[in-house]
């Protein structure tokens, strides 16, 4: 049987819902094809492991931005579960894409500052001093807001209403997607700004803190189950387990808040 699934999971945390997910397979085990946006990819990715040797399913995952991920749905692509923001699944679901009533939310994810490792680290411990950072940076990166994805169109407006955008602008390195961290470890920017569960996992780089609390901008990931699932059972206990303690300390590890309203 094969089923789409656009989300992440993992065993230990998954304990309670192993029975339910192998009963969803009794007649072998359930491909499952994993859509999630943005930062939430590494989580996944780290979930996964123990949640497929535990349930004897086997997950597929595709990650792309938000933005992304919401084109390609509304054009028709299939899926059994679906990880991005809380509104683009009530969107989807309005649309009949998303199954009613099956939106999770699962974590929340604030955006930071990050430089090459070993670099000295700038105070960013206010609205002022961010700002200096920024403009005495020589070249700053982050997710080109044209991709969709949600830490880029959040900092482009941010630059604009801090009045630095047009200073910003000319040393600005946009990144098509993935990882903001690979330009600031290359060395192609000096100064990273990037949703901080893509910044903890990548070498080379270093986490300088978070953005001032005045200005800090929030990524809420919702899980739903897709209209079209071929095992919707198999679905909802998957998201169940991605509640699960172990599911929720990784959360944390990631530089997630699990339990976002």
């Amino acid at each position: 049987m094969k089923f789409k699934l656009l989300l992440l999971a993992k065993p230990l945390l998954f304990a309670s819902v192993v029975g339910a997910a192998l009963c969803t397979s009794a007649a072998g085990a359930t491909e499952l094809k994993l859509l999630t946006a943005g930062a939430f990819k590494s989580t996944v990715v780290a979930l996964l492991p123990d949640y497929e040797k535990a349930s004897g399913n086997k997950v597929t995952v595709d990650n792309d931005t938000a933005g992304a991920l919401m084109k390609r749905i509304e054009a028709g692509e299939t899926f059994d579960v679906v990880v991005m923001t809380p509104d683009g699944v009530d969107k989807l679901t309005a649309e009949g894409k998303v199954a009613a009533g099956s939106r999770t939310n699962l974590a929340r994810v604030g955006v930071g500052v990050m430089v090459k490792e070993g670099a000295a680290k700038p105070d960013i411990s206010t609205v002022e001093a961010f700002k200096k950072a920024v403009l005495d940076a020589k070249s700053i990166s982050f997710i080109d807001p044209a991709s969709g994805g949600s830490s880029g169109i959040y900092v482009e407006k941010l630059l604009e209403r801090l009045g630095i955008a047009d200073q910003v602008k000319p040393k600005e390195k946009l990144k098509q997607g993935g990882y903001v961290a690979d330009y600031i470890e290359s060395g192609q920017a000096e100064l990273g700004i990037h949703q901080i569960s893509e910044i903890l996992p990548h070498g080379g780089v270093t986490l300088v803190g978070p953005l001032p609390k005045e200005i800090q901008n929030y990524t809420v990931y919702a899980a739903g189950i897709g209209a079209g699932a071929k095992d919707s059972a198999a679905a909802k206990a998957l998201i169940a387990a991605l509640m699960g303690p172990s599911a929720q300390a990784l959360f944390k590890t990631k530089g997630m808040e699990p339990g976002a309203e």
